[in-house]
C-alpha cells in the first residue's frame, strides 16, 4: 500500500526564498570577502563583471537557477525528515534539524571536501561553503517541520 508523503508547496516555496536571502547575506556583508579572497576575485574584477550586460544577465540566471536548485532541495528534504519520522519517531524541530545535519553530513560534506581534494581549494573555502550549506539545510528543516 503507498504511503503518501505530505508535501507544503508553501513551505518550500519559502525555503526558496529563504535560500536566497541567506546566500545574499552570507557570502554578501557576513562573510564575501573572504569568499572573494579564497576565489582569488579582486573587487576590480567585480566591478568589470558588474559592468558587462552579459554577466549580470548570466548572473541573474543563475540566481533563478539557484533559487530552482534550492527548492528541489526542500522537496527531497522534506522527505528525508518524512522518512526519518517514520524510522525514528522523531518529528517536528527536533525531527527537521536531525534529517537536515544528516543530510549535510552525509551528502554535501563529501561532495564540497571534493573541491579541497581535487580543485586546490582552501580548507578555509571549505569552512565556509559547509558552514552556508549546513546552515541552509538547518533552517530548511526548521521550516519544513513547523509549516505542515
Amino acid at each position: 500500500m503507498p504511503v503518501e508523503i505530505p508535501v507544503n508547496m508553501w513551505a518550500i516555496l519559502a525555503c526558496g526564498v529563504m535560500s536566497l536571502a541567506l546566500g545574499f547575506l552570507w557570502f554578501g556583508p557576513l562573510f564575501g570577502k573572504k569568499y572573494m579572497q579564497y576565489l582569488g576575485v579582486t573587487e576590480e574584477d567585480t566591478k568589470r563583471f558588474m559592468a558587462d550586460p552579459k554577466s549580470r544577465m548570466r548572473m541573474n540566471m543563475n540566481y533563478g537557477l539557484t533559487f530552482i536548485i534550492a527548492l528541489i532541495t526542500a522537496f527531497v528534504l522534506q522527505h528525508v525528515i518524512v522518512f526519518g519520522d517514520a524510522y525514528t519517531r522523531m518529528s517536528g524541530i527536533s525531527g527537521g534539524l536531525q534529517g537536515a545535519a544528516w543530510s549535510w553530513l552525509g551528502f554535501y560534506v563529501p561532495s564540497i571536501a571534493g573541491g579541497v581534494f581535487w580543485e586546490n581549494k582552501k580548507w578555509g573555502w571549505f569552512t565556509l561553503v559547509a558552514g552556508y550549506y549546513l546552515v541552509q539545510l538547518l533552517l530548511m528543516g526548521v521550516i519544513l517541520s513547523l509549516w505542515v
